[in-house]
């Protein structure tokens, strides 16, 4: 049933937790956007969007040709249903492009109360056969978004045996969840915190020792070490030198994790993945040619260590972390060029310090990142100052190259 759809672009899907970071996705390389409001989503602990920002994120995103999905996937309970049909009312008079949804009673309102906005079914969903993907389809689904935990070969026989019109979206990179296909009660029963509610306090990533029922307050390592083990801790998904592997599964949507990252974060993870499905549909040839060069890029933003997740078999113990929970990073995001003004001084908004005389990066969308000297430093009241130590601190800045309104500023490690 796939037909010619292999010979499609697929779209390149970024998180985004706040308005600066969707305008960042779009300028960096995003087909699409996916978002959430204020409720019914599962980054509860995200920004996220109120209805004015979503409006003007929405607005911004098809001025720039990208679209805009909402998350409402949450499992509802029975006092959330109004709530529910209250909230797809409101976007009904928003318009997004597609809504994002797990739950079946959920589905139901919004097919009833905003027909006219697309339905894609969420990954909490565990969305892992054809023939639920057909289920979906004939209830008015277009999209269905695959568990992780399938291979390529499996979305592959997926695609061959769905209408040619069902879209299929799988995630490519970002992190990992313990449970099957996100739907983890951990966090509810360690913390009180339902993930499915969007309130995860992520227990996979903490460190664990071993207790024996009759010997409280006696705890023993699981691995010798001073540091217990972290046995839930999954690696980093990250495809970006498999994309003609996953053109050729039939994916339809390459989905990124992380509604919760910074606009450094999605910058890179965009402008990298867009660069490198570019250069595949441009010419293979390059596309294999650069492949050192975009995982040392991607690897430019705070990630854990990467692997290919499910795609090739089951990962065993090398999909794990068991030594350590700790981020790498290569770069300090310190943050967005707002303005320029006719001096050439950058409006922004520190997000780490930084000081006069700093050899930094200027990151702009579609090109290599550029080098350049802090020349000047002024406070919000125009007073020539050495350094900005203040959080959130408001500046002007004089570099040595000009950048434009987007460019991101970082500073390598």
């Amino acid at each position: 049933m796939a037909g010619d759809m292999l010979l499609k672009k697929p779209e390149l899907l970024v998180p985004a937790g706040s308005l600066e970071v969707l305008k960042t996705a779009v300028v960096f390389g995003a087909d699409a956007v996916y978002i959430g409001g204020e409720v019914f989503s599962l980054r509860a602990k995200a920004k996220n969007f109120d209805a004015e920002q979503m409006r003007e994120g929405i607005d911004f995103a098809h001025e720039h040709g990208a679209k805009v999905y909402v998350t409402a996937n949450v499992t509802a309970h029975n006092r959330d249903l109004e709530g529910v049909r209250k909230y797809f009312t409101e976007l009904k008079e928003i318009k997004p492009d597609g809504l994002i949804i797990s739950d079946p009673g959920v589905f139901d309102i919004a097919r009833e109360v905003c027909p006219e906005i697309e339905v894609h079914i969420s990954t909490q969903a565990n969305n892992v056969n054809y023939g639920t993907y057909r289920f979906w389809h004939r209830l008015g689904a277009s999209r269905v978004v695959s568990g992780r935990e399938l291979t390529l070969a499996e979305i592959r026989e997926l695609r061959d045996n769905i209408p040619e019109e069902l879209e299929i979206e799988s995630f490519v990179h970002g992190a990992m969840c313990i449970s099957y296909s996100g739907r983890c009660l951990l966090s509810a029963y360690m913390t009180g915190r339902d993930a499915n509610l969007g309130a995860c306090t992520h227990p996979c990533r903490w460190k664990y020792y071993l207790m024996e029922e009759k010997r409280p307050g006696e705890y023993f390592p699981v691995v010798e070490n001073d540091r217990g083990t972290y046995i839930f801790n999954s690696k980093d998904l990250c495809m970006i030198e498999y994309i003609p592997e996953l053109v050729a599964a039939g994916i339809n949507s390459f989905k990124i994790e992380g509604r919760m990252k910074p606009a450094l974060y999605v910058a890179v993870v965009a402008g990298v993945y867009r660069e490198a499905i570019d250069d595949y549909f441009t010419d293979p040839a390059l596309y294999e040619q650069k492949k050192s060069y975009y995982k040392e890029a991607i690897s430019k933003c705070s990630h854990r260590q990467f692997y290919t997740g499910f795609y090739f078999g089951r990962p065993e113990t090398e999909g794990q972390l068991y030594d350590g929970n700790v981020y790498e990073r290569e770069a300090v995001y310190l943050g967005i060029i707002e303005s320029v003004d006719e001096n050439g001084y950058c409006a922004m908004e520190q997000k780490n310090k930084f000081a006069v005389g700093e050899q930094l990066e200027i990151l702009h969308p579609h090109a290599t990142a550029q080098n350049v000297t802090v020349l000047d430093m002024l406070d919000e009241e125009g007073n020539h100052i050495e350094s900005c130590p203040h959080a959130k601190q408001r500046i002007k800045v004089l570099f040595s190259k000009e950048p434009v309104p987007y460019d991101l500023l970082r500073r390598p490690e």
